[in-house]
């Protein structure tokens, strides 16, 4: 009895390359993709700084163009967001006080999230006498309240956005810092951290290659919300009356000249950087949220 020779043609072919072995890049942008409100998160983020950053190509009329015999007029075709006061169009100056808004949102974030994301990494690394005296020196910054250091600074030094980065970012790296020191902590008993001790690599090249690629996620989000909380905090205390002054605005300040005008013909003058304010906010939390899925390991390996 013959065995029937198989056919060339018939003969098990090469595996076919799987899903996963499509690059980082590509799966982390299609699992972001998926957020939806993320999506529209980050849409708005980029339409609201496209928008603010490039006003002197955007907004409709010159800035600061005065016109005080017509004063206050509510919304038209003309000035689609009507104008305030000293009749002045009133989009336009939303948009360059959007300026001062997204750059201390964006700069208190940044400064914050690498001096925090570099203190909780050296702290949990290193562990012993030298993460005891930086936690006791982040608890002693927690307990100063940013509002009142905040307003101090503003009346001590120039009242300017740069004032209000160094100092909310001079206390909010606190909190990233005791978040990625506790993953640090976490993360450093793994077998992958104690290979690449083993294999003789540096402190420096276990942090950058090793623990803050499984850091992303945690520090992504504690900046969105380092952003969130920026902005509000500028409001707030330029709402207050203590932060960014004349002639430079800002949504909190423009808040703070439409104050009392509730249930008037000129509240639209307030309700319009309120919504600036709200819609960034919820912007930066939604898009923080769909790249925390993105980065998050056990996630993507779904």
């Amino acid at each position: 009895m013959t065995v029937p020779s198989h056919h060339p043609a018939e003969r098990a072919l090469p595996p076919t390359p799987r899903p996963a072995d499509k690059s980082r890049r590509r799966i982390l942008v299609e699992r972001f993709l998926r957020h939806r409100l993320a999506v529209v998160g980050l849409l708005i983020l980029l339409a609201l700084m496209i928008c603010c950053y490039g006003a002197a190509w955007v907004a409709p009329h010159p800035r600061n163009a005065q016109d005080i015999l017509t004063g206050a007029l509510p919304p038209s075709s003309e000035h689609w967001l009507g104008t305030d006061d000293l009749g002045r169009d009133y989009l336009t100056e939303l948009l360059y006080a959007g300026q001062v808004s997204l750059t201390v949102g964006l700069g208190v974030a940044f400064l914050s999230t690498a001096v925090g994301t570099l203190v909780g990494a050296v702290s949990g690394l290193l562990g012993g006498w030298i993460d005891e005296v930086i936690m006791r020196i982040t608890d002693l910054f927690l307990i100063i309240p940013a509002i009142a250091l905040l307003a101090l600074a503003m009346q001590t030094l120039s009242p300017s956005p740069m004032t209000i980065v160094l100092v909310l970012a001079g206390l909010g790296w606190t909190v990233i810092a005791r978040v990625v020191r506790s993953q640090v902590i976490s993360l450093r008993e793994k077998e992958f951290v104690q290979a690449a001790q083993v294999l003789g690599s540096s402190r420096t090249q276990i942090v950058l290659r090793h623990l803050l690629p499984n850091l992303a996620g945690v520090i992504i989000v504690n900046a969105s919300i380092a952003v969130a909380a920026a902005i509000i905090l500028e409001s707030t205390l330029s709402f207050l009356g203590f932060g960014i002054q004349p002639p430079q605005s800002s949504w909190g300040n423009l808040l703070n000249q439409a104050a009392g005008l509730v249930g008037t013909p000129k509240d639209y003058l307030l309700y319009a950087p309120g919504v600036a304010i709200l819609l960034t906010v919820l912007a930066v939390n939604f898009l923080g949220d769909g790249l925390r899925d993105a980065f998050d390991q056990q996630s993507r390996q779904s």
